[in-house]
């Protein structure tokens, strides 16, 4: 893989809206562990709060995962790799940072309240998308025409 090929995946997976629309994986091998990570999520995102008995396991479920992702990160930037395992790697970087984001909202919720915080996050996220996109500047320059 070529040294421009590297940074375009890392920019891929470090960008705030790479998780839009990206599914969880089914399964993830994590430390050598297979874990069905889509129904374990699942699982825990179904219940209103997350018992105490279940919140250490979700809180190493969160340690393993990001550990995983770093590593996979560590793969896409010093390994000897080719471009077609480099972008799976982005792929399930990807994955594992909307699990990791699904997991982090957890807790005790209001609805009401969790809803709008979730539209605000989707629109900062797509207006972010549509600056980059557009070429724009984050001071609005080329809003104002200049």
């Amino acid at each position: 893989m070529q040294e421009y090929e590297r940074k375009q995946l890392l920019e891929r997976v470090e960008r705030e809206s790479a998780t839009v629309g990206a599914d969880i994986p089914e399964t993830i091998t994590v430390q050598g562990e297979a874990i069905d990570l889509r129904t374990f999520v699942f699982e825990i995102k179904r219940r209103e709060t997350v018992p105490a008995g279940e919140r250490d396991r979700v809180e190493q479920a969160k340690r393993n995962l990001r550990r995983e992702r770093n590593e996979r990160i560590e793969a896409i930037e010093e390994r000897d790799i080719t471009r077609e395992e480099g972008e799976e790697l982005a792929g399930s970087i990807i994955g594992i940072d909307r699990a990791l984001n699904a997991l982090e909202s957890l807790g005790p919720t209001d609805l009401e309240r969790e809803q709008k915080a979730q539209q605000a996050a989707d629109k900062k996220r797509w207006m972010s998308f549509l600056q980059q996109a557009l070429g724009r500047d984050d001071d609005g320059a080329a809003r104002r025409g200049r």
